[in-house]
């Protein structure tokens, strides 16, 4: 308890951050920050972005009004350890909506890895980016695009923005918000030494387990049960006679909604 308690007051003085009216995207920003030799702990915020883009480099869109955020951390774990990041950044999103949704809305879950949802509809959009830098040191950025007054039309799943729910909250406010939450889960998370307890906390926001789902690989796809996550984060998919398949990365998509045509 100790150690945490130093880590967040460490943390809550040391990350800064630096807030644009509008950029191509608050990653790339973050990005090109480590490259000029930031020493991380610091998070980009932008009002607007004009290329803003998901997993496998679909586009994001940037409507004013919603949070677009990234932070950027330098060697935030040794490389093994680093893969359950994602599950602990959408501990902290999900924390960070809580405080901000009302008590009636619909369910607030995570939709293995790190997508957040109301209702079952996608209302946060988690990125994180890699690069070895010439110092041989390893930057890592993490994209967080939230839906607060927009949302997609046009994408593959359903989605949702915060607002239609009853939240009533600005850009401003929920990044606050994030900015403390997200202390709080990268102290739990300890560089990787404390994904025992953040895979418990995910674990009792996840979304589908039990349930029939389809994952999407990038030449593949594969359908079974949900079965939850293992001590690593990996998705477990019973495929019945085939036996438990773990996987590391895929688009998931439940039985009642299926993959819809992009």
């Amino acid at each position: 308890m100790s150690d945490y308690s130093a880590y967040r007051r460490e943390a809550l003085g040391a990350f800064r951050h630096q807030a644009l009216d509008e950029v191509d995207s608050t990653n790339q920003v973050c990005m090109e920050l480590a490259r000029a030799g930031d020493p991380g702990g610091i998070w980009v915020t932008a009002n607007r972005q004009t290329g803003g883009r998901g997993r496998r480099g679909r586009p994001w869109a940037s409507d004013t009004g919603n949070l677009y955020a990234s932070l950027l951390l330098i060697d935030p774990a040794p490389l093994e350890d680093v893969q359950s990041l994602p599950l602990a950044v959408a501990v902290a999103v999900h924390d960070a909506i809580r405080t901000v949704l009302p008590f009636d809305a619909p369910s607030l879950e995570i939709k293995w890895p790190n997508d957040v949802l109301i209702g079952r509809a996608k209302t946060c959009g988690i990125l994180l980016e890699a690069e070895r830098l010439p110092s041989g040191q390893q930057a890592l950025v993490v994209g967080i695009g939230i839906n607060i007054t927009a949302k997609p039309s046009h994408a593959p799943y359903a989605t949702a923005s915060l607002s239609e729910h009853g939240a009533s909250v600005d850009a401003q406010s929920l990044f606050a918000h994030l900015f403390v939450s997200m202390i709080d889960v990268l102290a739990l998370w300890d560089q990787g030494r404390g994904v025992a307890a953040v895979i418990q906390r995910w674990r009792q926001f996840a979304c589908g387990v039990g349930e029939n789902i389809t994952v999407n690989m990038p030449n593949h796809s594969i359908s079974g049960v949900f079965s939850g996550i293992d001590d690593k984060g990996l998705l477990l998919l019973d495929r019945g006679s085939l036996g438990i398949t773990p996987i590391a990365a895929g688009d998931v998509f439940f039985e009642l909604d299926g993959p819809r045509k992009e």
